[in-house]
């Protein structure tokens, strides 16, 4: 649902009314929803676009003339100074309504002109006539709107579900295999089921083409590979192909279309990294020279993130003598995979790429394929994140990894809410990149509080698998936030049979999620006070649907503390008990008023996410107190 407000106001004391008009881009033929006065000249109204794709609204306001008599008549009824002449002029009003009319329409209000005029009926009743309501609902229909202004034309972008809410889940087709043996697509599909078990419905791969032999880089990073060592995923080309070619390794085309089939038969949708940069092997530094930056040498520039040197990988350079072959060459990467039915994307780094470039493939895209979406992977400056939001991308990463306390926590998701309109993100607690000290340093409790956290905040969410559910914590050195023997470098075996996996936890949060429109949603987050600074209180609400999560943000201690809830807000007010049903424990307690005892044991889950049950909402569920 789009709401829109505007302030729509006129001179002198006449009344005025607006139309919000609305319409699939070039659809031709205006919609329309009446605009409703909110006060101090404020109006509101929404509507719902009924597909994806790019649609437009305006506001259309005039003089509401009818309106204007109304209100001087329900005055001078109330002091008995009605007159004949004030009939009259809203019989007039009436009468050049009927006539903007046709049929039956036309002749009732010819006929309620008729009334309001008559002076041998009584001055009450034509009164009451004149300021009955559906007498003021057909004036307002047929209003004249000669003298009306219009304003200008609004954009809005409407995205298909899945990039509002989504949970998804990474990781490396290649360590997929057998002890020792590099992973296929069927092996990608033979784990299928145990990502749709979890509850997740996005599937994202890295990079899955072939990879690049100059500079290699063997495991943990170091600069000399061995000839069994498989390079990383993102030195994208090899002699066997560059961006729309598969590494050989996984798997053929067929497979690899098998392998989404196989997927969407789960409810799984795949996701695809696209990274712009180019493995000194990839075919377009053969091809296009000019597509990358010349050093003085006359080498071809490697990526640098100074004191970090990428060998192995050629950026794009977008200031290149030939924009327009480039800008094309890119966006049939795009084409090739949603020809081969992907339409979501990870893309590598956008922030690092052209602005202009990216606000012209994203509507280019859309505008063939409005369902695909795209997550931008920025982590930067807040206005350089929030301007790839509005030149398209659906969802971005953001800092919420390294916010950690609560009031951290409580600033960043004040901050996020100022941009909801076109900012929507998407968080993760680890990345392939991305080991926090929290999770280092922490617990179970640590990947279980960030867990909740995570999928909670945000409507959408991910984490890379297994090293999350496995609780991989292990840095390169102290201080760093690389994984040491890292899967970016080579394959990892992973045992995910393990007694201790948070699989069975994250299959309940994601039931959870689904299974709850409150969670589904980022505008509606509330927090609530705890006397306790290690926890963090908070409430999502839909409708009816209420979800209350408490959270130990200590890895290390069990805490403990009341609560102050805002009763309003969960929709409480004046309820005496009410029942917490705990969604990952299947726990119910009772509760009563704002102030609830919690303690959150590091032992076992510290967290609560409650659905709240009032016997006011719900009587027929609430069976707790029968």
């Amino acid at each position: 649902e789009t709401t829109v407000e505007a302030k729509v106001f006129a001179d002198g004391h006449d009344a005025v009314e607006a139309r919000l008009q609305y319409r699939k881009t070039d659809a031709g033929k205006w919609s329309e929803a009446p605009m409703q006065p909110l006060g101090n000249d404020s109006w509101r109204s929404s509507f719902t676009p009924d597909t994806p794709g790019d649609w437009e609204f305006r506001i259309e306001a005039w003089i509401d003339h009818f309106g204007s008599w109304v209100k001087g008549l329900h005055k001078r009824s109330e002091a008995g100074a009605v007159t004949e002449i004030d009939m009259a002029i809203g019989a007039q009003l009436v009468s050049l309504a009927a006539k903007r009319s046709k049929g039956k329409k036309a002749t009732s209000l010819a006929a309620e002109a008729e009334k309001l005029a008559d002076e041998g009926t009584s001055l009450g009743y034509r009164v009451e006539l004149a300021l009955s309501i559906g007498l003021s609902e057909s004036m307002s229909d047929l209003a004249d709107r000669s003298l009306s202004t219009i304003s200008d034309v609004f954009a809005v972008v409407a995205d298909r579900r899945q990039a509002v809410f989504s949970s998804w889940y990474e990781f490396f087709p290649r360590s997929l295999g057998e002890v020792g043996e590099h992973g296929t697509f069927a092996d990608v599909e033979a784990h299928l089921d145990y990502v749709a078990a979890m509850g997740f419905d996005v599937v994202y791969l890295p990079p899955i083409h072939p990879i690049g032999n100059a500079h290699r880089k063997g495991p943990n990073n170091t600069l000399h590979a061995g000839p069994d060592d498989p390079g990383v995923p993102w030195a994208i080309g090899s002699q066997q192909g560059g961006h729309d070619s598969i590494h050989p390794d996984l798997g053929s085309m067929e497979d690899f279309r098998s392998m989404v089939r196989a997927g969407a038969e789960r409810g799984l949708e795949f996701a695809l990294d696209v990274a712009f940069q180019a493995s000194p092997d990839h075919p377009w530094v053969e091809e296009h020279p000019e597509w990358f930056k010349s050093r003085p040498d006359g080498t071809i520039q490697y990526a640098e993130n100074p004191p970090k040197k990428y060998q192995d990988i050629y950026p794009i350079d977008f200031e290149t003598s030939d924009p327009d072959g480039l800008w094309k060459g890119l966006k049939s990467v795009f084409d090739f995979w949603i020809d081969e039915g992907v339409e979501i994307f990870r893309v590598d780094n956008p922030h690092t790429k052209s602005f202009p470039f990216w606000e012209w493939l994203i509507t280019e895209i859309r505008a063939a394929h409005p369902g695909v979406v795209f997550l931008a992977e920025a982590f930067t400056r807040p206005a350089v994140m929030h301007r790839l939001a509005k030149v398209g991308f659906n969802q971005s990463y953001t800092y919420f990894a390294w916010r950690n306390t609560r009031h951290e926590l409580v600033e960043y998701m004040q901050d996020l809410h100022e941009v909801a309109d076109f900012f929507r993100p998407n968080f993760w607690p680890n990345t392939p990149d991305i080991l926090t000290e929290y999770l280092q340093t922490g617990t179970r409790a640590a990947f279980i509080s960030r867990l909740v956290l995570a999928s909670t905040l945000s409507a959408s969410y991910g984490i890379y698998g297994p090293a999350y559910e496995l609780m991989e914590h292990r840095p390169i050195r102290p201080g760093a936030e690389e994984y040491v023997d890292s899967e970016k470098y080579q394959i990892r075996d992973w045992d995910l049979d393990r007694a201790d996996s948070l699989a069975p936890l994250i299959t309940q949060v994601n039931r959870a999620r689904r299974e709850h429109p409150a969670l589904q949603r980022n505008h509606n987050l509330h927090f609530h006070d705890v006397d306790n600074e290690m926890i963090l209180c908070y409430s999502k609400r839909h409708g009816p649907d209420v979800v209350l999560i408490i959270v130990n943000l200590d890895p290390h201690h069990t805490q403990s503390g009341w609560t102050s809830l805002d009763l309003d807000a969960l929709g409480l007010e004046g309820v005496g008990q009410f029942q917490m049903h705990d969604l990952l424990t299947e726990r119910r307690y009772v509760w009563g008023g704002s102030r609830n005892f919690v303690r959150l044991d590091v032992e076992g889950v510290p967290a609560h996410v409650f659905h709240v049950r009032s016997p006011s909402r719900s009587e027929r569920d609430f069976d707790y107190f029968n």
